[in-house]
């Protein structure tokens, strides 16, 4: 894709986070549905889900693709914890797991009230260790990212994980379906998703932003931006507070104030993203069958 047709520019601030003569590159293609990308600066590699193939991927600068898990039980969102650890939400099990340095894997979160989870989608890890994460039902609607069944929350909630007394609170339980979420760089405030309108027309396309009290509750819900095309899926936060969100037609940025930056043009629709490479100011989108990247200004977010 040329440059030319690679950006939207809606705001003048958007040219200072892109690189005009930058290429969007394909890394790998394939995939059925291509999700939940991580970057691990100590291993120079990236991971990823393929959802419906049951397997994560592991991008190497020098090595291309490998299978790191399969089967993956329909692995999805993916994030590191404060020790470096591998998180995930899985729908085959209906839970989120971690993987351990030696490999293991140990169960953080499968039910709530007494009843399962319905299928854990994206997660984040706050500086104070916390678990974040929401749970739509899109693992079980069908047989293709997970496996049929009656959910049996009576919401689709945002939940938090303690990371002292491994206590599930569910912090928000008005959404249709909650999917992406990130913190702002100062966590002072958490941006969540809301993708219903992928199965109902009438229903949210877009990103709500709650004021986060004690690093452990949410107050003043209100609606940040809306995606014009498609719905928001996965999204990140850069060092400047833009959230750039995942959408039909590419990635959208969004200053803090909400405004619609630019675009980022992508030939197939987009369903996460992640700051990587050393200087975290590399994009890695992964796109329905495949794996993008394009350098950008920006630098991805840390946590303090």
């Amino acid at each position: 894709m040329s440059h030319d047709t690679l950006y939207e520019v809606h705001d003048p601030r958007f040219r200072s986070l892109i690189i005009e003569n930058a290429r969007l590159e394909q890394l790998h293609t394939g995939c059925r549905w291509a999700e939940g990308p991580v970057w691990f600066a100590d291993a120079n590699q990236l991971l990823f889900s393929d959802i419906p193939n049951q397997r994560m991927l592991r991008w190497e600068p020098d090595g291309g693709v490998s299978v790191f898990r399969a089967p993956s039980n329909f692995a999805n969102g993916n994030t590191r914890d404060r020790q470096g650890r591998l998180v995930t939400c899985e729908h085959g099990t209906r839970c989120v797991t971690r993987t351990e340095p030696d490999g293991t894997i140990t169960v953080l979160a499968d039910s709530f009230a007494g009843k399962r989870l319905n299928s854990p989608n994206d997660v984040i890890v706050r500086s104070d260790g916390s678990v974040w994460f929401t749970d739509p039902t899109y693992g079980i609607l069908s047989d293709y990212e997970g496996y049929k069944a009656e959910p049996e929350q009576g919401a689709r909630n945002v939940y938090r994980l303690d990371p002292e007394t491994g206590e599930l609170t569910a912090v928000a339980g008005d959404f249709r379906q909650p999917n992406g979420l990130a913190f702002s760089p100062d966590e002072s405030t958490l941006y969540i998703a809301d993708s219903a309108a992928s199965h109902d027309e009438t229903a949210p396309r877009h990103i709500r932003a709650f004021d986060v009290v004690d690093g452990k509750t949410l107050e003043n819900g209100r609606v940040f931006a809306s995606i014009d095309k498609g719905i928001p899926d996965g999204m990140r936060v850069d060092t400047e507070g833009n959230v750039w969100s995942s959408a039909a037609d590419g990635v959208h940025c969004f200053a803090p104030d909400g405004r619609l930056l630019g675009k980022i043009l992508v030939p197939e629709t987009v369903a996460n993203l992640t700051f990587g490479g050393p200087r975290r100011n590399r994009l890695f989108i992964t796109a329905t069958t495949s794996l993008y990247a394009l350098y950008v200004t920006a630098t991805g977010a840390q946590r303090p």
